[in-house]
């Protein structure tokens, strides 16, 4: 009445299964992730809302950064700026360089 399963059997019912779902176990959390991510964002609107922060200037170079990039300390400009955004050093380099290239050099 009822059939016996070998190892190989099973092995076609997990290869069926994953070529089925995309061969992603994953599809099926995509849903709660999403609402768990908007709940997130909701959140930390909040948080910046109450803090009167203002994200515009968010991208701007701090006051010690554009002087140590207005003093020709390129270098010392980037480290600055990444310890106090914790961005990468691509992403600093090219916020120090685009804020120089704004600015006409001083002597």
């Amino acid at each position: 009445m009822f059939a016996i399963l070998e190892i190989a059997d099973y092995v076609v019912i997990v290869l069926l299964f994953l070529f089925f779902t995309g061969g992603s176990a994953y599809a099926a959390l995509r849903p709660r992730e999403r609402a768990r991510l908007f709940r997130l964002e909701r959140k930390l609107d909040a948080v910046i809302k109450h803090l009167n922060i203002d994200v515009t200037q968010l991208d701007e170079l701090s006051e010690e950064a554009k002087r140590c990039a207005d003093e020709g300390k390129k270098i010392e400009a980037i480290k600055v700026h990444r310890e106090q955004t914790g961005l990468g050093l691509r992403d600093a380099k090219d916020d120090v360089e685009a804020y120089m290239a704004g600015k006409p050099p001083q002597k």
